[in-house]
This record gives structure tokens, sequence and C-alpha cells, in this order.
């Protein structure tokens, strides 16, 4: 069978009845597919993208959820085999999916994006296929600017607003850093959850060695950067849509630790902005709205812009429970003024 035999989605005015699911409220609804990994591993008490698709719900609107590997491009027409979705806040019951079917993914309204990281070649080429759809089917975050806007190298941009970093792989560049910063913090410019970051004291014996690991495993330079002490007080994520900062949480590490990441044992407190995080937001913001960078969070450590994330944002159920708001709502309202609905 071709792509183009696919069950195709009628846009904006889908009877979700005949899925097999319930309709909300809302007179228009619209499709959203969402890429993304295996729903029936998602922590429903933490994850941000469990919340995306219940606001969607809750709205109207109908899900559909496929897999990374399951999206392909035929003729230049990107398509994914995947499952109409109900999302339910149970905890041990909290999906319910139809039976497979290929769909044409310009004939939906919303993709969102939203597989964890790492950002390989494998992600990277799934931007180059949705990027055939975008924007008349709206892509969250804007795949060609996600291409362009890895983590730790966006963030460079914004010389100002960062901590001392160098990017190389020559071992005698390090150590002149180090020389000169003393304290410093070692990672992968394609990490993500605070694997593989290193804080290298003064005294640390193993710089070379650690150095030796990272470039014989990996073929991209190393991140080195001037170790903040701040971070024993937080490392903040700052959520930010179309570019306005919408919630915070500061997140802290545990002791002996030196990575505030919840994946890496981080904890999460309530919060709120300071001038010059306000600073840092207003700056970038009018970038981020420019290059279709709708959800966005932004990490900082002290006064210093350390990450900005367009990959996969996390954040928002630590944020909502902490500020007793839902971002997801506000990130939706977004989403269909792209729409104009």
């Amino acid at each position: 069978m071709s792509p183009n035999s696919s069950v195709k989605m009628t846009r904006h005015l889908v009877n979700v009845h005949n899925l097999g699911f319930e309709k909300g409220d809302n007179l228009v609804s619209l499709v959203c597919a969402i890429q993304m990994d295996p729903i029936e591993n998602v922590d429903i008490e933490t994850d941000s993208t469990f919340m995306l698709a219940l606001e969607a719900q809750i709205r109207g609107h109908t899900l559909f959820h496929y897999l990374p590997e399951d999206l392909s491009l035929y003729e230049g027409n990107p398509y994914a085999i995947g499952c109409n979705m109900k999302v339910m806040r149970r905890k041990g019951d909290h999906f319910k999916v139809g039976p497979k079917k290929r769909i044409d993914l310009a004939e939906v309204d919303v993709v969102l994006m939203r597989q964890d990281p790492p950002f390989d070649m494998s992600y990277i080429t799934a931007t180059h296929f949705l990027e055939h759809i975008h924007p008349k089917t709206v892509v969250v975050n804007n795949p060609a600017e996600v291409r362009n806007a890895p983590e730790k190298l966006f963030v460079t941009l914004f010389r100002d607003l960062t901590p001392p970093t160098l990017m190389t792989r020559n071992l005698d560049e390090i150590v002149a850093f180090r020389a000169e910063h003393s304290d410093i913090i070692l990672k992968p410019i394609y990490g993500c959850g605070g694997a593989g970051v290193f804080h290298i004291k003064p005294d640390d014996e193993n710089l070379q060695a650690l150095v030796e690991m990272f470039t014989e495993t990996k073929a991209e330079p190393i991140i080195v950067q001037r170790y903040l002490p701040e971070v024993r007080n937080g490392d903040k994520r700052i959520i930010l849509v179309n570019g306005q900062p919408m919630g915070a949480v500061n997140r802290v590490p545990p002791k002996g630790d030196a990575r505030a990441n919840f994946h890496a044992g981080g904890s999460g407190r309530k919060t709120h902005l300071t001038k010059r995080e306000i600073a840092i937001c207003t700056e970038i913001g009018p970038v981020l709205r420019q290059k279709g960078l709708m959800f966005v969070g932004i990490d900082v450590i002290g006064d210093y812009l350390t990450e900005i994330n367009v990959t996969s944002p996390t954040g928002i159920q630590e944020i909502n429970a902490l500020d007793g708001i839902r971002l997801e709502s506000l990130i939706w309202d977004a989403i269909e003024s792209q729409l104009s609905i």
C-alpha cells in the first residue's frame, strides 16, 4: 500500500465519536499528532507531554500517537504509523489506543515533536521530514529551528548572558582553561538529563582521563565551563511560551552532586524570577518568537543562562504543583492562536 492510500483525517472537523472517544466542549476539534516515546512508559506524575496531551483532549481535540521510528517520508510527504489515543490521569491505566493505521501528517493540524533527546542524527532527520509540512501543519517547535538550536550551542549566541565556556577536543586548550578558571565543569554537547556531567575541582587528577574518555567515545567537542558555585542554591528552569516567561521551578541538587536535573535526583522548590532572570528572558524572548520556538525551557544558575531547551522541554507538572497554574493550557492557547481558532 502506498502512503497516498493512507487513512486521512479531516482537518478541524473530526468526528471523534467515530474514533471511539468522547468529544469535549470545543466547537472546533483539531487533530494533534504526538511524536513521542512509548506512552506506556510515561510517568503521569511528572511527564510534560502527558499534560499537553491531556489538555488537548480536554479541549476536544483528537490525539494520534506515533513513535519516532514510525515516521516516514514518501515523495516529500511525511506520514506516520500509529494509533488514535485517549489519556486518563489514572496511574497504571493512563491511556487507551485504537488499532494501528497510517496517516498523512499534512492532513493533521498540529504535530508535537516530543521524543526525548539525545539530539542525534535520527532526531535531526525527523526535523527534516517534518519541515515539509510546517507551518501549514503547526509543528511544535518549528522543526528547522529545533535543528538549528541544540540546547548547549544555541545559548552561545547570547555571550553576555552565559558563563565562560570553551568547546573543544584539544586537551591543551582544556588544561589552559582550567588554569584560568580553576573549578570547571565538563559535559557533552548533545547530552541531556545531567548525563555525563563532571565537576572537576582544582586538585582533581582525573581531567586527562575524562577528556580521553569523551574524545574516544564521542566525535563532537566537549563543553568546558567555569563551575558556578551558585548551583548549590539551585538551577532554575524557566518556561517561556512564545518568548514570554510563564513559570519557573528551582531545581536543587542532592548533597554531593553538582547536577540539579530532576533525572539526576534534583528536587523542585518554589521560586520567583529575579531582575536578572527577567532581563535574560527579555533579551532572548524576541529571538525565540522570531524562530517559532513556542515552548522553551531555559536553565539559569546564579546570574548566568546555561541552556536553552527547545527539543522536549520539561517542568510543566513541577511548576504547576508549586504555583497553582496550568502551563499546558497556556501552551495550547499559543498553539491555537497559530491556527486562528
